[in-house]
């Protein structure tokens, strides 16, 4: 695994001893990132960044490195929180992140953290967490009213937007899908 652009181009990633942690493939989040490309723009500069059941950390650190302003890890994982702590102190971005062990799906109030323009969700497939994770988000503060956000599932289960959500995109590779949505 490997950061696919930005100024940490070509940047190693951790990869997971475990299998409790599955990574998205540098070419899933290489298609993804285009697609948040034409719908944000293709520098994130200004943006805060939400990465929900974060894992290694890969979508969250493509983010910074393609320019968001800030990224908030979000797992619950001995392992996962080891990696994202690795990959923090690899890239030197300790003053733009912040990892928290939290219940994704209960996350609570944001309290003092700002509301994010782009939020990540991928959940273990097939149980209705991202769905979840999200309406936490949103009633939690932690999601800006224009955000764009990016679902990722196993491609046969069915998506249902969260109420203040709208499905504005669908994409799939291989046995996964993309879903984004939108803040309505």
């Amino acid at each position: 695994m490997r950061i696919v652009a930005g100024k940490f181009r070509g940047k190693q990633l951790e990869a997971p001893k475990s299998d409790d942690i599955r990574p998205t493939s540098d070419r899933v989040r290489e298609a993804v990132f285009s697609i948040i490309g034409s719908r944000i723009g293709p520098h994130l500069e200004g943006l805060h960044v939400l990465d929900l059941f974060a894992g290694t950390g890969a979508l969250g650190f493509e983010a910074l490195s393609r320019g968001a302003d800030h990224c908030v890890f979000i797992d619950t994982g001995i392992e996962a929180r080891g990696l994202i702590r690795g990959h923090i102190e690899h890239f030197g971005v300790g003053g733009q992140t912040k990892l928290l062990k939290r219940d994704a799906t209960d996350l609570g109030p944001a309290e003092r953290i700002k509301p994010c323009g782009l939020v990540f969700a991928d959940p273990p497939y097939g149980k209705g967490l991202g769905e979840k994770a999200i309406a936490s988000a949103l009633s939690g503060g932690w999601i800006a009213p224009d955000a764009l956000i990016v679902l990722e599932e196993r491609k046969d289960v069915a998506i249902e937007g969260p109420t203040g959500t709208q499905i504005v995109d669908r994409r799939e590779y291989a046995e996964t899908a993309i879903t984004f949505l939108e803040v309505a």
